[in-house]
């Protein structure tokens, strides 16, 4: 088996792009991520690519060069970029090829994550006013998660304050304006105890990655990131989930929990080893449930932490150092690569002026996509 080598990344700015449309801004991300690794597009030996809103990512030769190579289109919700991650490296991990690509992008409308609220017999209104069926659940999950284990709403805008302040550092953001936690809380609220400024919004973007076998990194890059685990999993009873349940609450675990040990096992470290996070915070409540499902702290930890600074840019388990969704926004096809990204800058000393002290030598991603999957990389220099 192969060791899997990330010798360039590349991404397109997360927003609202006016006649821009999602494959164009994957080229932009694929070229990104070439120039990156001092690449030319023929270089690669095949693609792997993830939308939501676009059918065929693999569309995207026609901007970029009809070279002929296999190309293979994913989509695993919130969990499609970290899919097309995991596609790759095992391509390479299983040596059919040398050199692959992982892409997404995507172009959302605005209002909550829907294709067409008509197909729920839904009104319009009921995705454009934040009513939308994922909302409500991440509501009453964040709900009962603070009420079973005493944390509190103002640490929820802390979250929220904290991944504002990181997107204003960072020049690819959505939102690059820092709220405080008085706005936070103060804004309307959509699905309680969730406010506005505490949810992500759906937008543009793309982000792509190069791999290679480990053993060739060396004649692409000085830098080489390792690629040490890329896990995936589902519950292991029933659904309880956005769309729909038939498993009592009590007995159900989040596949957040099996990703993740999975992934320290594969890649040979643990929670206690890892320097920069990446944890999908649709919500401020879904980063402080996902800190202790992913392995960092226990349930109800968070509120100390938090108020300890723990999670900062300076703190001692930096979490979502380029603001994560809430500041970037979700394109679901790019968010897990944007993750990825984010930690290569980190793992290099590129971050700027989000860069962990220290050294960091391992970054952790973890993605979670309705109706119940989730995705869990580690990666190393």
């Amino acid at each position: 088996m192969n060791d899997v080598a990330i010798i360039g990344v590349g991404l397109h700015p997360f927003g609202r792009f006016e006649g821009k449309s999602a494959m164009e801004m994957g080229a932009d991300a694929i070229q990104a991520a070439l120039a990156d690794a001092s690449l030319d597009w023929k270089d690669i030996q095949f693609g792997v690519g993830g939308s939501h809103e676009v059918s065929n990512p693999d569309a995207v030769t026609r901007l970029v060069g009809l070279t002929g190579i296999p190309f293979t289109d994913v989509f695993n919700a919130c969990a499609t970029a970290a899919s097309a991650t995991q596609l790759c490296a095992d391509t390479i991990r299983l040596g059919k090829y040398d050199i692959g690509i992982a892409v997404g992008m995507d172009k959302h409308p605005r209002g909550a994550f829907t294709d067409d609220p008509a197909k729920l017999a839904l009104p319009a209104w009921y995705a454009e006013n934040g009513q939308f069926v994922t909302t409500k659940f991440f509501g009453m999950k964040a709900n009962r998660y603070l009420h079973e284990h005493g944390i509190s709403a103002e640490t929820l805008a802390k979250v929220a304050a904290k991944n504002y302040r990181n997107g204003a550092l960072n020049p690819n953001a959505f939102r690059r304006k820092p709220l405080s936690e008085e706005q936070i809380l103060g804004s309307a609220v959509l699905n309680y105890p969730l406010t506005q400024y505490m949810f992500c919004a759906p937008d543009e973007g793309a982000a792509a990655v190069i791999m290679c076998r480990a053993d060739i990194a060396h004649r692409y890059t000085s830098k080489p990131v390792y690629l040490r685990a890329a896990e995936i999993r589902t519950r292991r009873y029933g659904a309880y989930e956005v769309h729909a349940t038939f498993a009592p609450i009590e007995e159900d675990v989040s596949p957040t929990v099996y990703a993740s040990r999975a992934a320290f096992e594969a890649a040979g470290v643990g929670p206690e080893d890892v320097d920069v996070i990446q944890l999908q915070d649709t919500d401020a409540g879904a980063e402080v449930i996902h800190m202790a499902e992913a392995g960092f702290c226990a349930d109800g930890d968070q509120e100390k932490l938090l108020a300890d600074a723990a999670t900062e840019i300076s703190g001692s388990m930096p979490i979502n150092t380029d603001g994560g969704l809430i500041a970037n926004g979700e394109p679901i096809g790019a968010s897990g690569l944007r993750q990825v990204h984010e930690l290569v800058r980190q793992l290099r000393g590129e971050a700027g002026d989000r860069q962990v002290g220290g050294t960091p030598r391992v970054g952790f991603a973890q993605v979670y996509g309705a109706p119940g999957t989730a995705a869990a990389t580690i990666l190393t220099t």
